[in-house]
């Protein structure tokens, strides 16, 4: 209840959500005594698989006994996921109480609430200064508040698309405006280039990051990854190839951002061992990530059937995802509820083959279409239906034994399930 308090006056210091400026978190960081100048950390940036890459890098970490701290956002059923200091999250009174020293400080001065979460997820990190942060950008990042590191470790580019063009003119939604936001003012360390959509997004980082005298290490020329149907897959950079188990997350996307997360690693120097490597990758915690429910109360209602959610809902995220639905002999029923302003046609557009699609709505979030106009929406495309909520959309669908339910469309509807679960 405390903790819930003081997040409810959060959000009531800034009359906007998002208000795309650094002054307000240099200023409040300034009165903290600079925190964000004291910690060693890995910059994640890109629109999809950071959050992925980010548990891949922290798994691998911890199989080699070094601590980390580590900032992500949104976090899917509570705030202190966003919080890790020491490889554990903060208890709610550890927050509470991180959370009023900085209040304190900020004197009610205005800042956003990632703002605020930004400073003290700094202020706190300060106190590990041999501790490695794992820093997943916000929206963008040339203004992003996790943008006012002065030195890092590295930065990691993960997959760049089309995304949250509705912060940009009309006339800069485009990849190159997108790039550019995320990647034009990377620090000067070591920069690692995930695999992205296609040739044009690479070469548009490439030149965006040119005059950058980073070390640089890109997908295919420096490091690659490829996989067979024996349990394995391989890894590959100028060190060397690694034979490596399959993971525990699956979706072949995730090879790509394992790999990402092990250039990085091999990249720093910082004594990774192959065996680190090997466990590591098979211990990765991800949720709503392409995240099967093994059990729960939603998963009964499945019964023998299979239930995964996954939070995509972009472009680049429905694709990677109809990939691996592809790969299933099975009947594949998509259950989905989405945010208002994305692109709901295209999403959908991108997956093939599925037997059913039921649209819901996301009822804690504001900013979502309804259900009945994501029906709408969908109206050229068969066997569509609406039902007001998840557990409504579960029990509608006509299912025979050994088909898929797959609940996408939103990390907000993602984290539904996991709650309800």
């Amino acid at each position: 209840m405390k903790l819930q308090k003081i997040l409810s006056r959060f959000l009531k210091l800034h009359k906007k959500e998002i208000d795309l400026s650094l002054g307000r978190i240099l200023n409040l960081c300034e009165k903290l005594g600079s925190p964000q100048d004291k910690i060693k950390a890995i910059s994640i940036v890109g629109t999809n698989g950071k959050n992925s890459t980010i548990q891949a890098c922290y798994s691998i970490l911890k199989e080699a006994n070094i601590m980390c701290n580590v900032y992500t956002s949104p976090h899917i059923v509570k705030i202190n996921e966003r919080f890790v200091f020491n490889n554990k999250e903060l208890s709610d009174d550890q927050l509470a109480d991180l959370f009023e020293e900085v209040e304190k400080i900020n004197d009610n001065q205005p800042i956003t609430f990632f703002e605020i979460l930004t400073a003290c997820y700094f202020y706190k990190a300060a106190q590990y200064p041999d501790n490695i942060n794992l820093i997943e950008a916000g929206l963008f990042h040339r203004f992003d508040a996790t943008n006012i590191l002065k030195e890092n470790l590295a930065s990691i580019v993960c997959s760049c698309s089309i995304d949250h063009t509705d912060w940009l003119p009309k006339a800069e939604q485009t990849i190159e405006k997108i790039v550019f936001e995320k990647t034009s003012t990377l620090l000067k360390s070591n920069i690692i280039v995930a695999k992205q959509n296609n040739i044009e997004t690479m070469d548009c980082i490439k030149k965006t990051i040119s005059q950058n005298l980073s070390n640089k290490v890109f997908f295919k020329e420096d490091f690659s990854y490829s996989f067979n149907e024996n349990g394995f897959f391989y890894y590959e950079d100028k060190l060397g190839g690694l034979k490596l188990p399959m993971p525990n997350v699956i979706g072949q996307f995730q090879l790509e951002n394992i790999s990402t997360a092990i250039a990085t690693l091999r990249t720093l120097n910082i004594g990774i061992k192959d065996e680190f490597i090997q466990k590591g990758v098979t211990k990765i915690s991800n949720l709503a990530r392409l995240q099967e429910i093994k059990s729960g109360k939603i998963k009964d209602l499945v019964k023998n059937n299979k239930l995964i959610v996954d939070g995509s809902h972009n472009e680049d995220g429905a694709r990677v995802l109809n990939e691996y639905l592809q790969t299933l002999n099975c009947n594949k029923h998509i259950i989905v509820g989405m945010m208002a302003n994305k692109e709901h046609e295209k999403y959908i557009s991108y997956f093939k083959n599925i037997s059913s699609i039921t649209t819901i709505d996301l009822k804690t979030q504001t900013n979502s279409i309804s259900g009945k106009d994501l029906k709408k929406k969908f109206k050229n495309i068969p066997n569509v239906q609406y039902q007001p909520d998840i557990k409504q959309a579960i029990k509608s669908i006509d299912c025979k034994e050994g088909d898929l339910i797959l609940i996408t469309g939103s990390l907000y509807g993602a984290a539904e399930v996991l709650k309800l679960n």
